[in-house]
C-alpha cells in the first residue's frame, strides 16, 4: 500500500523519453510522438512504465485535483459543481462562469480580486461567439478562474491576506505544496509559475499517478474523495461539454481523469490503479489515444475506450491513417490504419 514517508525530490534532468505513439500514413511511419507513461497496480506498485517516470517535470493542471484536495483541507466547504469547479480546466462556458462569480460571492470578493491572467474562454466555439460579440478577455472567462475563485475562498476563511495569494511564500501556496507533497509522496523538485498566474510544483510522473490514486482510494468523507465525487460527478464542470477528460470519465465507472497543458493526463479508478502520461511534445493528438492505451493495459475494458483511440489522419478528404501508441502498450484494441 502507499506511505506516508517522502522520497527525496525527483532530479531535474533532461527526461529520457520513449516512442510512445506512430503516425502511421498509408502503412508508413510517418512520425514518432516520443514521452513518458506509468501504469499503477491496486497497490501502487509499478506495472508498466515507459520512458521517464522519475526525472522532474511539470504536471500543469493535471495537478489541479491536489490543489483542490489542499484547500479542501483548509477548510474549503464546497462541494459538488462548484468543488469541481475548483479543480477545473473549464472551457468558459457560462455554467462555468456563473459558478466562478457564485465562489466568488460566497468568498464576499469579486472578479476584481482574482490575479489569474485575463483570457478569452479555452473552447474554441465559445471563443469564436466571444469574438463575434465584441467581448474582451476577462480573469472569469480564464479557464482557471474557479480554482483561482476557490483560492479566494479559502484564504479569506482562514484569515490569510487576499493580496499576494499567488505568491509562493503565502499561507496558501505552503498548505498547497505541503499536501503536493503529501499525496505525491516526494518532495518538491522545483516551483515556478504557470500559464494562469498560480505557483506550479514539479513532481515526477510516478509521483502524480501515485497522487491520484491516493484520491481515488481515499476514505468517504474525507477531502480527497469529496474532489474525486465532485469531478466525476460533475465532469463537465471540471472541464467542458465534448471535451474528451469528461467523455473519458462518463465513459468508464468510476474513473477520475485530469488533464494538463504541453500533453499531460491522470486518471485513477476506486481500486487504485492509475495512469499518467507525458506527451513530450505537448502533443493532444498523442495524449489522448496513449492515455486510453494505458488505462486498457491497466485492465479497463478495451470497449470502454473505443471512442478515445484518436482521431483519424485524413488524405484527400478520407482516412488514411492514424495515431497508434506502441506496441509495448497493449493488450488494448487498437484502430487498423491504412
Amino acid at each position: 500500500m502507499y506511505s506516508s514517508s517522502l522520497v527525496d525530490a525527483p532530479l531535474i534532468r533532461e527526461p529520457l523519453h520513449a516512442p510512445v505513439a506512430h503516425l502511421l500514413r498509408g502503412g508508413v511511419i510517418e512520425g514518432i510522438h516520443y514521452g513518458s507513461v506509468v501504469v499503477l497496480d491496486t497497490g501502487g506498485q509499478v506495472q508498466l512504465q515507459l520512458g521517464d517516470i522519475e526525472a522532474a517535470f511539470y504536471p500543469r493542471s493535471a495537478l489541479k485535483p491536489v490543489q483542490a484536495v489542499a484547500m479542501v483541507r483548509a477548510g474549503l466547504p464546497l462541494d459538488g459543481e462548484l468543488l469541481s469547479l475548483a479543480a477545473a480546466s473549464h472551457s468558459g462556458e457560462e455554467r462555468h462562469l456563473a459558478g466562478t462569480r457564485r465562489i466568488l460571492d460566497l468568498a464576499g470578493v469579486t472578479e476584481d480580486d482574482l490575479r489569474n491572467v485575463p483570457d478569452l474562454p479555452f473552447d474554441p466555439f465559445v471563443r469564436d461567439s466571444w469574438v463575434r460579440e465584441g467581448r474582451l478577455p476577462s480573469r472569469l472567462a480564464q479557464n482557471c478562474s474557479g480554482k483561482h475563485a476557490a483560492m479566494l475562498y479559502a484564504c479569506r476563511l482562514n484569515s490569510w491576506p487576499l493580496d499576494g495569494y499567488l505568491d509562493p511564500a503565502h499561507p496558501l501556496q505552503q498548505a498547497i505544496a505541503e499536501i503536493v507533497e503529501d499525496l505525491t509522496g516526494q518532495r518538491i523538485a522545483q516551483v515556478t509559475v504557470d500559464g494562469c498566474g498560480a505557483p506550479l510544483f514539479s513532481v515526477s510522473l510516478h509521483g502524480l499517478a501515485r497522487a491520484a490514486a491516493r484520491i481515488t482510494t481515499a476514505v468517504a468523507g474525507t477531502p480527497e474523495a469529496l474532489v474525486a465525487d465532485a469531478m466525476r460527478d460533475h465532469a463537465e464542470m471540471a472541464s467542458g461539454s465534448g471535451r474528451d477528460v469528461a467523455a473519458l470519465m462518463r465513459a468508464v465507472p468510476g474513473l477520475l481523469a485530469k488533464d494538463g497543458f504541453e500533453g499531460v493526463q491522470v486518471a485513477a479508478l476506486p481500486d487504485g490503479r492509475a495512469v499518467a502520461v507525458k506527451i513530450a511534445d505537448g502533443a493532444n493528438r498523442a495524449r489522448v489515444p496513449v492515455a486510453a492505451a494505458a488505462l486498457g493495459w491497466a485492465g479497463v475494458d478495451p470497449g470502454l475506450l473505443t471512442e478515445f483511440q484518436g482521431e483519424a489522419l485524413l488524405g484527400g478528404g478520407r482516412a488514411v491513417g492514424c495515431v497508434r501508441p506502441v506496441r509495448s502498450l497493449e493488450p488494448v484494441v487498437v484502430p487498423a490504419c491504412a
